[in-house]
């Protein structure tokens, strides 16, 4: 699917992407795979070529945000600190970027690693060997809490704990970010975005990012129920937006876990029939959070399987059609920038 380009003159921080190589982890699972790994075999490799291909594909990408996915871990490290191979790699990528000789853009401006808060205050410790390897780039980290009783609805790769947010010993680790003044990205399920309210108003003072609209569920037990319990969606959505230390971000909704689309890989979809889709969860998270509180993500290249990187983007910029010139600088750049620490992007 091909589309002329919606603003391209507009400028845009992606907030989130990946990089990574998981052909070695698709390919030693067993068929059946679970659809989210059935969906990332088309990106399974997605690197500074891929990425670099994709932000010059017509939309004005000024910078992007690496968010932690587990990708290149230095095992000689130890199993604490092995996450500093992630960030040691990715801020290669950056330097190529800030070379110059790919243009004026600027990738992973913004590097999000991962550390096992469940440390406790023994993560203070991974968190400075993070920073330690990107200085300037490096700004806070990711720690997952999805989790399922179903079995059917992440799959094997995915091991969080049930509760993780409200956990005594994550806690403690989590301090340690507020201590350092870095963010925190967090990604769990609709059914738990409890967990995630309740560990915002517990540290009104650490920035906070609910990733993925809060990630709507239309797989495994959730199967064809998002209008069954998109109401209490929009109610913690509400109630998480009261906390001012959230903000977050718009996208994520192609993943297999989301559904919208279910079809992929790329399903085809222009981006007039994306944007009427996703309608419902964006304006709630506009309306919920204001326009200086979210930022649209690609999520790539995890949300290829619902649309290429271009049709993704105009399907944002549709989406945001009725918003003023201001409200749309901070939905596409200046939320991300402020957030993330990267203002100069913008400069």
């Amino acid at each position: 699917m091909t589309e002329a380009i919606i603003e391209p003159d507009l400028p845009i921080i992606d907030p989130h992407h990946h990089l990574w190589d998981l052909r070695p982890l698709i390919d030693a699972f067993p068929q059946p795979r679970h659809d989210f790994l059935e969906a990332l075999v088309d990106a399974s490799y997605y690197t500074f070529d891929e990425l670099h291909a994709d932000t010059h594909s017509g939309h004005n990408i000024v910078g992007t945000v690496f968010m932690e996915c587990g990708a290149f871990y230095d095992a000689s490290r130890g199993d604490e600190k092995k996450t500093v191979g992630e960030v040691e790699f990715v801020n290669g990528v950056a330097a190529q970027g800030a070379s110059g000789l790919y243009g004026a853009y600027r990738p992973c401006a913004a590097i999000i690693g991962h550390a096992d808060l469940t440390l406790g205050a023994r993560a203070g410790e991974v968190l400075d060997a993070l920073h330690a390897a990107s200085p300037t780039r490096f700004k806070g980290i990711r720690h997952a809490a999805a989790w399922d009783a179903d079995p059917d609805v992440l799959g094997p790769p995915f091991h969080h704990p049930e509760g993780l947010y409200r956990d005594a010993a994550f806690r403690e680790g989590f301090a340690e970010l507020g201590k350092r003044g870095m963010t925190f990205d967090a990604w769990l399920l609709e059914p738990q975005l409890a967990d995630v309210l309740d560990l915002a108003r517990a540290f009104p003072d650490q920035p906070i990012c609910l990733d993925h609209c809060g990630t709507p569920l239309n797989i495994g037990c959730y199967r064809g129920k998002l209008d069954e319990h998109f109401d209490r969606w929009e109610a913690s959505i509400r109630e998480i937006a009261t906390c001012e230390n959230v903000v977050v971000k718009l996208g994520g909704l192609a993943m297999a876990f989301c559904g919208l689309p279910e079809e992929g890989p790329a399903a085809g979809k222009g981006s007039e029939e994306l944007a009427a889709m996703w309608k419902p969860y964006i304006d709630t998270c506009i309306d919920a959070f204001g326009a200086d509180r979210a930022m649209f993500e690609s999520n790539y290249p995890v949300d290829r399987w619902g649309a290429s990187y271009a049709v993704l983007w105009n399907s944002f910029k549709r989406l945001a059609s009725g918003a003023s010139d201001s409200e749309k600088s901070a939905l596409f750049a200046g939320t991300a920038a402020r957030f993330y620490g990267i203002e100069h992007l913008l400069d």
